[in-house]
């Protein structure tokens, strides 16, 4: 089987594929960030790059069965600025729709932020399923899906399938959170995980062990402006009711009616921006938030610390240290976090491939 894998980042499209299909796979990609590449290339040492999909010649590849691509989704974000199809980066997913066009594969995967749905009033999302209907030939199917239902991350996020007609035997969608356990699932997956845990409770702190790396951990000061442990780095600096050695819970200052909001061992916490007086739903019931190219969340355990590169790993499925190495050598940790934000979620993806692929289901 070959994958044209568009907009790879770090692989987790093949990576899912990889994961669900026993049989030889061809990986096809292209990207034009340089550390993204040097990780993909790393996992999948026979894979081809083609740089910027602008400059791909359908003539000059093989015959290809699945194209994927989350087209650069940062002008449909409802933290951007709300470009659509007509920002520069989004509208590089008509380049992706001509490949379809001219490739012909069985079946393609498209995923982009929830943020499309609303994008010019719903305009451009109908514009885009206008598009792959243009077509021709293709069933498809689409569904916001949560990563929260897999893995401890409240991530939504828009998946399209569209397959030859002829070769869809089953439906893809729906997926409900209801077909998935991930307390039951996650730690007995057989992955390259240099982490021995298999722990069951559905929080964030017993999902990612903690790392003992004293860098990582976060100043906090008390409502009085006393800092509390000068052994920790100086990541953050926030104002708090409580202090973790009082209590099993930390009051967060939050712009609600209360004026804070209450955030429990095993809870996450967004500290973008904290000098913000408007700001609300920092805090992560017993899951990481959304991870972003920044990855500024930190988990409560008995300090507050930030989420490490491993951790962010772990919340986006993929093995312990996958993006600690490149083919040039060790990628740092702010390119690591950039690479986690902008990936898919593997096994979100991977129970869509099993689907289209007609494996048995989870």
């Amino acid at each position: 089987m070959t994958i044209l894998d568009l907009f790879s980042g770090i692989g987790g499209f093949s990576l899912a594929l990889q994961n669900v299909y026993d049989k030889p796979i061809k990986h096809l990609n292209s990207d034009i960030n340089k550390y993204a590449n040097q990780v993909y290339k790393y996992h999948f040492k026979n894979s081809i790059n083609y740089g910027s999909v602008k400059n791909i010649q359908p003539k000059e590849l093989p015959k290809i069965d699945i194209i994927t691509f989350g087209s650069p989704c940062q002008d449909f974000s409802l933290a951007g600025k709300r470009r659509g199809l007509e920002g520069q980066r989004s509208s590089l997913i008509s380049e992706a729709i001509k490949l379809i066009s001219e490739c012909r594969p069985s079946f393609f995967i498209w995923e982009n932020v929830k943020g499309t749905f609303s994008s010019n009033n719903g305009e451009d999302f109908w514009a885009i399923i206008k598009a792959f209907a243009n077509i021709g030939g293709y069933r498809l199917e689409w569904q916001l899906l949560n990563t929260k239902w897999f893995l401890p991350q409240n991530r939504e996020r828009i998946y399209l399938v569209g397959c030859i007609a002829e070769r869809c035997k089953q439906k893809i969608f729906p997926i409900t959170e209801t077909n998935f356990n991930f307390t039951e699932k996650i730690w007995n997956k057989t992955r390259k995980s240099t982490s021995k845990q298999n722990t069951h409770s559905r929080t964030i702190s017993s999902r990612i062990h903690k790392m003992g790396n004293d860098d990582t951990y976060i100043n906090v000061i008390d409502k009085k402006g006393n800092e509390k442990n000068r052994n920790y780095a100086s990541t953050l600096v926030a104002s708090y009711h409580k202090h973790p050695s009082d209590s099993d819970y930390l009051l967060i200052n939050s712009n609600t009616k209360k004026g804070y909001e209450k955030i429990k061992k095993g809870d996450s916490i967004n500290y973008t921006n904290l000098s913000s007086k408007t700001r609300r739903g920092r805090v992560g019931k017993s899951v990481a938030q959304n991870l972003d190219t920044m990855t500024e969340q930190a988990v409560f355990e008995n300090n507050i610390r930030r989420l490490t590169p491993i951790e962010c790993e772990r919340l986006q499925g993929f093995p312990d240290n996958w993006t600690k190495y490149g083919t040039k050598g060790l990628i740092s940790d702010t390119q690591r976090y950039k690479m986690c934000g902008n990936a898919v979620t593997v096994d979100v993806v991977e129970e869509i491939f099993k689907r289209i692929l007609c494996l048995k289901k989870s």
